[in-house]
């Protein structure tokens, strides 16, 4: 993982306090925008690796089906950053997961990262992925050394993506 995918060094690490009020922000204004859009959900949130973590889940999961698209998430997590830092002063790392749309993606990077190591395993000196978000490629660096392979971001902004080689 590069220092870029890391905190920046003039962003200080958010105490605990302070990351379950981001919690409690993006509670009330994700349940603003579900009352909004007439959606049935339940909210927990969790602190975990120096991040919010916002999970929306309901018992009918068609309910949250429109919501959980990997795109949406994105859209909405990134909105309610915004909230959280327009309340807070504080830029915010909170993670959204709607119907369970995280463990989805992990799946999915996984595959991605699986299919990657076979190109090497084929003989590529190197296998690119796609552009993707901070949390999801640092998702992607571990998954990678998890299975002894090294990577590296490299891009900017939207065009950020993820390189492996061999450990």
């Amino acid at each position: 993982m590069t220092t870029s995918d890391q905190i920046a060094p003039d962003q200080t690490a958010a105490t605990e306090e302070q990351l379950e009020q981001e919690g409690d922000i993006a509670a009330d204004y994700l349940e603003g925008l579900l009352d909004i859009a007439d959606i049935d959900g339940d909210l927990a949130m969790d602190v975990r690796a120096g991040r919010a973590y916002v999970s929306v889940e309901a018992e009918d999961t068609a309910a949250l089906a429109s919501l959980s698209h990997p795109d949406t998430v994105q859209a909405l997590q990134e909105l309610t950053r915004l909230a959280v830092q327009n309340s807070t002063g504080r830029f915010s790392r909170l993670i959204l997961d709607i119907g369970g749309s995280r463990d989805a993606r992990q799946r999915q990077l996984e595959t991605l990262v699986d299919r990657a190591i076979a190109r090497l395993d084929e003989g590529a000196s190197q296998a690119s992925l796609p552009a993707m978000s901070s949390y999801e490629r640092k998702l992607v660096h571990d998954i990678a050394a998890d299975r002894g392979y090294s990577s590296e971001s490299f891009g900017e902004g939207a065009d950020r993506h993820t390189v492996l080689r061999r450990g």
